[in-house]
C-alpha cells in the first residue's frame, strides 16, 4: 500500500513530489564544500562527461566566490543547474569521489553545483560575452539539451542561431520526461531563460520540422543545421492490448504528469513493465501520485535491469514492487477498460533469457505504463537522407558532423538515450565542430 494520498491541488503535488537533492542554503553549501579533499587529477573530474573542474568550483563555494564557482559550472557545462538535480551523481562525479573508499559519505557535489548556478541565475549574473558577428547562421532543431548547448556555444563564437522547437516551451526531456522530484518545471525554465537572455539565441515555439519542403528552406537559409531531436514515442512492442485507453507509454506519461500535476488519473493498481532508468521513475511517480499498489514487471532478472542501484531503491523506497522473470504476452481488458496483464515466467539458459512452458499467469491491474524504450526518428532522419546506423542512430564523425556536411547532430538521436549530460558535452563538441566547418567553408 502506498504511503502517498492521491494530490488535490499543486501543493499536494509539490509535497509528494518533494526534490530529492532540495537546494542548500549558504550555511549547508559552506560546511558542505569544507569536506572537500581539492585532490589534486581528480577522480570526479573524469567521471563527469563535461569536465567541471569540481575542486575548484567547491573551493570557490568555500571562499564565498559563488559566483566564481557558477562560472567555472558553466565553462564546462550550460546546463550546469538541471546536471546538478538531474544526474545520476551516485555513479559519476560522486560515485568517483575517493571518499567512497574509506566508507565515509562522499561530497555531495550535485546539490553544491546547483547552489552555485541557482545564486547566477537569481541574480541574472552575466558570465559570458556574445562573440562578433561572423555573419554566418545556423538553424537548431529541437531546444533540449543537447540544442541549447549548441546554441550557447555557437553564440560565444559570434554565430547566429535560430532554434526551432516544435512543444510550446524549451528543454525537452527536462521538462517533459524527468521526474518531477529531481527537477521542477520552474527550476528548468529559469535555467532555459536565463541561458537565453545571457547569450541571445532566438527559440522559434510550437514550430516542427516535419516536411521536406521545410528542410529545403533550411538549407537554403542557413550555412549549417544541427539535430538535436531526441528520441520518438514509447516503442510498443507490438503487444496485444497495448492499444487500450489505461495503457500508457512511459515518456508520455510522464509528460503528461510534469504539466498537468494533481489533474492526471492514476489507477489504484499500476503495472509498470520495464527495467530502466524511465521505467523506476514512472512506477514512483505513480505511487507519489496515490496509487494503491504498484508493480514493476521485468523479464529478465534483477540483475540484468539497466536502471541504475540507486533508481530501484528510490521506487522501492515509495512502496513500488519488483516483480522479476516475468515477461509480458498481452494486456487484457473487460469492458473497454484494462483488467490484467497476462505474464509468463522466464529463466537463463546457457545465458540466453527464454520462456518456460505452461507457466502463463495473470496480474490484476487498471492501469499499464510501457517503459519499453523509444523508437528512432527514422521517419525524420530519412526525409533529410543521413547515413543511420542498424539500430537508427545518427552516424556522425568525430566532430559530430553527419553524411550530410551541413548537418550535425548529437544527443538522443546519436548516442540512443543516454544522460542529460552527455548530451550537452556532446553537442558542445558538435557546436566547435560546427565552427570549424563553417570557417573552412
Amino acid at each position: 500500500m502506498s504511503e502517498f494520498v492521491r494530490p488535490a491541488s499543486d501543493e499536494d503535488f509539490a509535497r509528494n513530489f518533494a526534490q530529492i537533492k532540495p537546494l542548500m542554503n549558504e550555511t549547508e553549501a559552506y560546511y558542505e564544500s569544507s569536506r572537500c579533499l581539492f585532490c589534486y587529477d581528480a577522480p570526479c573530474i573524469n567521471a563527469c562527461p563535461t569536465g567541471i573542474d569540481i575542486p575548484l568550483f567547491i573551493r570557490q563555494i568555500n571562499n564565498g566566490n559563488t559566483d566564481g564557482a557558477a562560472k567555472t559550472i558553466y565553462d564546462a557545462n550550460y546546463l550546469g543547474n538541471t546536471c546538478g538535480k538531474v544526474c545520476p551523481t551516485d555513479v559519476l562525479c560522486e560515485g568517483a569521489c575517493v571518499y567512497n573508499h574509506q566508507n565515509v559519505k562522499p561530497i555531495e557535489i550535485g546539490r553544491l553545483q546547483s547552489f552555485a548556478t541557482t545564486a547566477s541565475i537569481a541574480n541574472n549574473k552575466k558570465h559570458f560575452e556574445q562573440g562578433e558577428s561572423t555573419g554566418k547562421k545556423v538553424a537548431i532543431i529541437g531546444a533540449g539539451p543537447a540544442g541549447i548547448s549548441c546554441a550557447c556555444e555557437l553564440r560565444r563564437a559570434g554565430i547566429e542561431v535560430d532554434i526551432y522547437e516544435s512543444k510550446a516551451q524549451p528543454s525537452g526531456l527536462t521538462l517533459h520526461g524527468v521526474a518531477p522530484y529531481k527537477i521542477t518545471n520552474q527550476d528548468a525554465l529559469d535555467e532555459m531563460a536565463y541561458l537565453e537572455k545571457q547569450f541571445g539565441y532566438k527559440v522559434i515555439y510550437n514550430h516542427p520540422i516535419d516536411s521536406e519542403e521545410q528542410i529545403k528552406e533550411l538549407e537554403a537559409k542557413y550555412d549549417s543545421i544541427f539535430l538535436g531531436v531526441g528520441l520518438g514515442k514509447t516503442n510498443r512492442l507490438g503487444l496485444k492490448g497495448s492499444d487500450a485507453d489505461q495503457v500508457f507509454g512511459a515518456i508520455e506519461f510522464i509528460e503528461q504528469l510534469k504539466l498537468k500535476h494533481s489533474e492526471v488519473a492514476i489507477g489504484k493498481q499500476v503495472i509498470v513493465l520495464g527495467g530502466g532508468n524511465t521505467a523506476m521513475d514512472a512506477a514512483s511517480e505513480c505511487a507519489r501520485m496515490g496509487a494503491e499498489n504498484v508493480t514493476l514487471a521485468y523479464r529478465g532478472g534483477k540483475e540484468r535491469m539497466s536502471a541504475y542501484e540507486f533508481e530501484y531503491d528510490l521506487a522501492k523506497g515509495v512502496g513500488v514492487k519488483g516483480m522479476f522473470h516475468a515477461s509480458p504476452l498481452e494486456i487484457l481488458e473487460e469492458n473497454g477498460k484494462v483488467k490484467a496483464v497476462r505474464f509468463i515466467r522466464t529463466a537463463y539458459e546457457n545465458g540466453k533469457l527464454t520462456d518456460l512452458p505452461n507457466s502463463e499467469f495473470e496480474q490484476a491491474c487498471h492501469m499499464v505504463i510501457m517503459a519499453t524504450g523509444q523508437s528512432k526518428q527514422t521517419g525524420f532522419l530519412g526525409m533529410i537522407g543521413l547515413d543511420l546506423d542498424e539500430k537508427g542512430r545518427i552516424k556522425v564523425s568525430e566532430q559530430y558532423q553527419s553524411s550530410n556536411a551541413q548537418y550535425f547532430a548529437a544527443g538522443d538521436a546519436v548516442n540512443g538515450g543516454v544522460e542529460v549530460v552527455n548530451a550537452v558535452a556532446e553537442a558542445k563538441k558538435a557546436a566547435k565542430g560546427i565552427i570549424d566547418y563553417l570557417s573552412d567553408k
